[in-house]
């Protein structure tokens, strides 16, 4: 477990150099040493199988690898920014009933199982908090048994990297995050718990989502798991309500956590579309839909966080939970964000006060 007197921001999946200016082929080989590799399905169908097989023991090896090296790059930071999220095609086709007998391989397991471990031993020994993310075809809560029994089996898929690493053990000492999403809603959320490993139960967290299932609805599961507020998300799905952190749903939210500090999630909208708005002023959500802005477009994410009066109020949850930064030029976009914040991201160490 992460220290719990530190408060963080962090960043999810990729690490983006200081210098975009550089040539591409340099940025590739740079930036390549922490991102992920992977292939598709149709390519690997296309191959031989033992090219395929070759291919997808490459991808193992080269992901913990460079998931090792993130760990390594955000372990060196202050301690208030040693945050990150991993990706979530570590291990591709690792579900796919044509490829994963691959993974059942003992060989196989016993690899990503020395591999992963280090990524956790390290992670816990330079404090680094890490979390999941499983993507949109995660879908809990569909109306669709085959769908929720293949969602079920893509969420152990990282249920078992986790478990690799050396989480899952107590409650939310690892945080893997997904939406609602499917039609039964906060049922269906509850119906598919006593179904999840031991790991997967101590790791799940549920967010609040822009469009059909919001706070209010996610608050429905307070009780079961650990609830992720994304205020970008909440201000989107209220059509303008910036959420302040003595409302009485964030100490619910809080209070699912049962003693763990809490992360939340926050991002704005795009700057290329605001492109006449103020810095110091937050966007008014019903004004931008009079003058034709669509919630489709607001909803989507930055690159940088560029409005401080935003950011302001975003740091002002900070108090109660650690933040995880979803811009588009990820670790540059949050160290730009305490930076403006803070004048200087060196001399943040993000310590809570007594």
């Amino acid at each position: 477990m992460h220290n719990q007197d530190i408060k963080r921001v962090g960043f999810a999946c990729k690490f983006m150099h200081a210098d975009q200016s550089l040539k591409p082929k340099i940025l590739k080989e740079i930036q390549g040493q922490y991102s992920e590799t992977s292939t598709t399905i149709t390519w690997l169908n296309r191959q031989l199988t033992e090219t395929a097989e070759d291919k997808l023991w490459h991808c193992l090896v080269t992901n913990a690898q460079n998931a090792y090296r993130l760990i390594e790059y955000v372990g060196a930071l202050p301690e208030g920014q040693r945050m990150v999220r991993l990706g979530s095609n570590m291990m591709p086709a690792y579900t796919h009933p044509d490829w994963k007998y691959f993974y059942k391989r003992t060989d196989v397991r016993d690899t990503a199982q020395r591999e992963w471990s280090r990524v956790g031993d390290l992670a816990r020994k330079l404090d680094v908090r890490v979390s999941m993310h499983p993507g949109q075809f995660v879908v809990l809560a569909s109306v669709n048994e085959n769908i929720v029994n293949r969602s079920i089996e893509e969420f152990e898929y990282h249920a078992d990297i986790i478990r690799w690493m050396g989480y899952g053990r107590n409650w939310q000492d690892f945080k893997c995050n997904v939406h609602i999403s499917g039609r039964q809603g906060p049922a269906g959320i509850k119906a598919i718990l006593p179904r999840l490993s031991p790991e997967a139960r101590n790791c799940i967290t549920i967010e609040n989502e822009e469009n059909a299932w919001g706070l209010d609805a996610t608050l429905e599961l307070e009780k079961d798991v650990a609830l992720v507020l994304d205020i970008h998300h909440h201000w989107c799905h209220t059509r303008g309500e910036y959420i302040m952190p003595d409302d009485d749903r964030v100490k619910r939210v809080i209070d699912s956590w049962r003693g763990v500090r809490p992360a939340m999630h926050y991002s704005v909208s795009r700057e290329n579309l605001l492109t006449e708005h103020s810095t110091t002023q937050k966007p008014d959500f019903p004004a931008l839909e009079e003058q034709g802005f669509k919630k489709g477009k607001l909803r989507a994410h930055s690159d940088y966080l560029w409005n401080d009066a935003v950011n302001d109020w975003a740091l002002s949850h900070w108090q109660w939970a650690d933040v995880m930064v979803e811009a588009k030029c990820k670790n540059l976009a949050s160290s730009q964000l305490l930076q403006r914040h803070f004048m200087n991201t060196d001399a943040f160490t993000g310590k809570v006060a007594a």
